[in-house]
């Protein structure tokens, strides 16, 4: 449960009208009505008499109203030093960038415990909007984010990989038309990351049939890695240990590269948590520790 959440039912109690309390928490009132819905399940009871309007609130909603206030002077007690679970939703591709984000809260802020869960981006943005994640961390050049929040992080640029390096044939860079025929395993193309390859293929004047695709990092790696197949990578994976000693890469050309960042929610304030886990990870610098691991890769694959 959020300390936004209960602003909305202090909204609700201040206002009795569903509409006008979600026009003073600057939220549509399905977002607020769902919200409080989730309150309630989390809490296990029914805090809003409901008919065709407001009605008012049971027992149970007048005691949870009553705590809303301490709850509230104790968040802001806990700014310097936030307590609590902030969950976050990363796409597969992004999640090789996420420890870094986990260890810079955890070292700051060792009360702060953390959820991740991989999903779609499509799962990610409605998980924000229905107040089940805190953010998520996700491609930014998304149509879908006109509403949300965004704080860019990280440029990921796209690799081609192999376990042989014999595939590359001594060549410093691999073409989108060359990497095309070759035996490939790919994402799945419902995920953002195989979209931007598809699109950069077709640039190319191709179109491409892998071998294998699938929606796990994991299972794509080891199918470079033991079946011999080649894929189309980003840069960040190089940071997983196993990947950087038994993949090699070389760039591909021209350069495909996509923003990376975190999704929040939009048009409202955030909780001192959320607020915190941010600061956090706006002060680090992803794209020098990524961009290094780049570099050591490729001076051990330069023929």
């Amino acid at each position: 449960m959020f300390i936004r959440q209960l602003s909305y039912l202090v909204a609700l109690a201040q206002e009795k009208h569903f509409g006008r309390a979600a026009i003073a928490c600057h939220v549509s009132q399905p977002a607020l009505s769902g919200a409080i819905r989730s309150i309630e399940r989390e809490l296990d009871v029914v805090i809003v008499q409901r008919g065709r309007r407001f009605e008012g609130f049971t027992q149970d909603g007048e005691r949870v109203l009553a705590d809303c206030e301490a709850l509230r002077q104790d968040a802001r007690a806990l700014e310097g030093d936030p307590t609590g679970v902030l969950k976050m939703g990363a796409i597969p591709a992004a999640l090789p960038l996420v420890p870094q984000l986990t260890q810079s809260c955890l070292a700051k802020y060792p009360r702060m415990r953390h959820e991740i869960y991989t999903l779609s981006a499509a799962e990610i943005l409605l998980k924000v909007t229905n107040f089940e994640l805190d953010l998520g961390l996700s491609y930014l050049d998304d149509e879908r984010l006109e509403d949300f929040e965004t704080v860019p992080i990280f440029r990921e640029r796209y690799l081609f990989v192999a376990s042989d390096e014999a595939v590359f044939k001594g060549a410093a860079a691999m073409s989108w038309s060359d990497a095309a025929a070759l035996p490939l395993c790919l994402f799945t193309s419902n995920m953002q990351c195989r979209r931007g390859i598809d699109a950069a293929f077709a640039v190319a004047g191709r179109s491409v049939t892998p071998c294998v695709e699938t929606d796990s990092m994991t299972a794509l790696c080891a199918h470079v890695r033991q079946a011999g197949l080649c894929s189309v990578l980003p840069h960040s994976v190089l940071c997983l240990a196993d990947s950087a000693q038994q993949l090699h890469s070389v760039p591909l050309v021209p350069e495909l590269h996509r923003d990376i960042g975190l999704i929040l929610p939009g048009k409202q304030p955030h909780g001192p948590l959320l607020q915190a886990a941010v600061r956090s990870f706006r002060e680090l610098d992803l794209q020098r520790w990524v961009d290094g691991f780049l570099q050591s890769s490729a001076s051990r694959d330069r023929p």
